[in-house]
């Protein structure tokens, strides 16, 4: 069975910081790419940010390009998303999702169906 287990969202004013976490069990993932995808009330789930199984690949939406990092720590099957700057607009769930293959372009690492497991998630809400 695979589990991933996000945490880490919270309240925070608009220009603070939060750091989500994903943690994976189950089976070893050192070898897949990891993904962070976000839901706003009533609009589509989207793409926030990936990583290669290295680590040395990454994709950012452009909404969240400067803003955001994602990094991984392979030995602990985690994988994080610093959020600095934050706006009103960045509130929504925040899901990881783990992708077989490392997508060859931003465009395909983007589409949620590439991903084969997702985690529950974690709600980041920022006021203005």
């Amino acid at each position: 069975q695979v589990q991933l287990v996000e945490s880490g969202g919270g309240l925070v004013q608009a220009g603070g910081s939060l750091r989500l976490s994903c943690a994976a069990s189950g089976r070893t993932f050192s070898t897949y790419a990891r993904g962070w995808f976000r839901q706003a009330p009533g609009k589509e789930r989207e793409f926030v940010a990936s990583i290669s199984w290295s680590g040395r690949r990454t994709y950012y939406a452009d909404s969240v390009k400067g803003r955001f990092s994602i990094s991984k720590d392979n030995a602990k099957h985690t994988v994080f998303l610093q959020m600095d700057s934050l706006k009103p607009e960045d509130t929504a769930v925040y899901y990881c999702a783990v992708d077989d293959t490392w997508a060859e372009t931003r465009e395909i690492a983007s589409m949620s169906a590439r991903y084969s497991y997702w985690g529950q998630g974690t709600r980041v809400t920022v006021s203005s």
